[in-house]
């Protein structure tokens, strides 16, 4: 039988949580906002990972979004915006709440974006992404620490931080998802990529129509669910560690603090961290750009 829990303190259902079978599905759910992350979300989401993690019923993790979209991004201006807030931290950071300077937005991006992706990355279950609508930015972060992603057709993927001065989110995996010159394509410009180039350069493994995008991902789902668990959490540790092995982790160290010196010269530039931009200006270049 299909059971849904509902996560919720501050913002309601922020994250739902499903079972069908032997997979969970992890539902983002502030469709109002496009499924902006906040930091409440993004421990919601960890539990919800945790939380399959540790049922041994569970075989493989579905992450999708509810409403128009998938994600778009971190939330940099929406009501609940919760950037000055302490949390429960899940790793060995210290709180960034009581701290200035580089050193509030370091602290606080290491824990909630770089470590909570490589975390959710290294979770030994098969976790797939399935995506319509927008995927920008930190919604890419959420798509690309899945083993697969499966996409509707009308599905889009960018990040258009450049704008902001800042080189690319902060779990940096695009050379990896991408081959370099599309890479840097993809971040010089900030376009939007659509789901059937995404699917042919590599980034996508499938794509459907909107109609058949939950029934064919949880068929798939289900298809490698037949395997046996220990199987599939070696090889997606193999795998992931060639990835390691070429680099990805020892790039990502360097992008990160790329990002954060670009963090730090915004706010001796202009007083903003991001530029000046908002969530409204970075929609309406988005948009128009569309």
């Amino acid at each position: 039988m299909n059971k849904t829990t509902k996560a919720s303190t501050k913002e309601k259902d922020s994250v739902l949580y499903q079972t069908s079978g032997q997979i969970a599905i992890i539902t983002m759910n502030r469709p109002r906002y496009h499924n902006a992350q906040n930091g409440h979300m993004t421990y919601q989401l960890d539990a919800a990972f945790k939380r399959s993690a540790d049922d041994d019923a569970i075989k493989v993790i579905i992450l999708k979004g509810a409403g128009k979209h998938f994600s778009a991004g971190h939330d940099i201006g929406t009501p609940d915006r919760d950037i000055n807030d302490s949390q429960e931290r899940k790793t060995l950071w210290y709180d960034h709440a009581n701290k200035s300077g580089g050193e509030f937005l370091y602290v606080r991006e290491a824990e909630a974006y770089l470590g909570m992706c490589r975390r959710w990355r290294d979770l030994p279950k098969p976790t797939i992404a399935m995506v319509h609508g927008a995927c920008i930015a930190g919604g890419l972060m959420l798509a690309w620490i899945c083993d697969l992603i499966i996409a509707a057709n009308d599905a889009f993927f960018s990040d258009p931080v450049v704008r902001m001065g800042i080189p690319g989110v902060e779990y940096f995996a695009h050379p990896f998802e991408l081959p370099p010159r599309i890479a840097k394509e993809f971040l010089f410009t900030g376009e939007r990529m659509n789901a059937e180039r995404a699917y042919q350069l590599g980034m996508v493994n499938r794509v459907f129509t909107r109609d058949n995008l939950n029934a064919e991902t949880l068929k798939l789902a289900n298809k490698i669910a037949e395997m046996p668990r220990l199987g599939l959490a070696l090889t997606k540790q193999a795998i992931n560690n060639v990835e390691d092995l070429q680099g990805k982790r020892s790039g990502m160290e360097a992008a990160y603090a790329w990002h954060h010196f670009a963090h730090s010269h915004n706010e001796l530039e202009s007083g903003n961290k991001l530029g000046g931009e908002t969530i409204k200006s970075m929609a309406q270049k988005n948009k128009e750009e569309a």
